[in-house]
C-alpha cells in the first residue's frame, strides 16, 4: 500500500517579509521627511537689541507679511475681519494677550491698521516681536 502524495497542491500560506519590508521603508521615508513638512509664514522682522521676553504656552501671534496677508498663527485671515475673529478666540481665553510679528518690508501705514483691529478687538496687552541684531552689525555700529 503506497502513500499517495500531491504535489501539485496551492500553497495557501502569505509570505509577508515583502510586505513588512515595504512597511519599514515606507516608515523610514515619513520618520524623515514628516518635520520637513511643518511651514508657517515666512517674516523678516525688524532687528532690535532688546531682550526676549519669557515665552507662555499658547500664545496668540498675529503675523503681517511681505505681501501684507494677515495671519492669526498660521492661518490666513481678511483684515476686514480680523476684528471679528480676534474677539471670538479672545472670547474664551483669560489672558487677552496677543503678539505682532510684522515684515519689515511692510508699510508703517498697514501695520498701524492692524494694530487699531487688534486693540478693536478688546485686546488688553499687545507686544511686537522682533529679531535680535547680529552680534557683527550690534560692534559697527558702535
Amino acid at each position: 500500500m503506497a502513500l499517495e502524495t500531491n504535489t501539485d497542491r496551492l500553497m495557501s500560506d502569505i509570505n509577508v517579509t515583502p510586505f513588512v519590508d515595504v512597511m519599514l521603508v515606507l516608515l523610514i521615508i515619513f520618520m524623515v521627511t514628516a518635520p520637513m513638512m511643518v511651514q508657517g509664514v515666512d517674516v523678516a522682522l525688524p532687528e532690535t537689541s532688546s531682550e526676549a521676553l519669557p515665552s507662555q504656552e499658547q500664545v496668540l501671534v498675529v503675523t503681517v507679511d511681505k505681501d501684507k496677508l494677515v495671519h492669526i498663527n498660521d492661518f490666513t485671515v481678511d483684515i476686514s475681519f480680523l476684528r471679528e475673529k480676534l474677539s471670538k478666540i479672545l472670547k474664551n481665553r483669560k489672558d487677552r494677550e496677543v503678539y505682532l510679528r510684522a515684515d519689515k518690508s511692510v508699510p508703517y501705514g498697514m501695520v498701524a491698521r492692524v494694530m487699531a483691529e487688534i486693540k478693536a478687538a478688546g485686546v488688553k496687552r499687545l507686544g511686537m516681536v522682533t529679531a535680535p541684531i547680529q552680534e557683527e552689525q550690534a560692534s559697527n555700529k558702535r
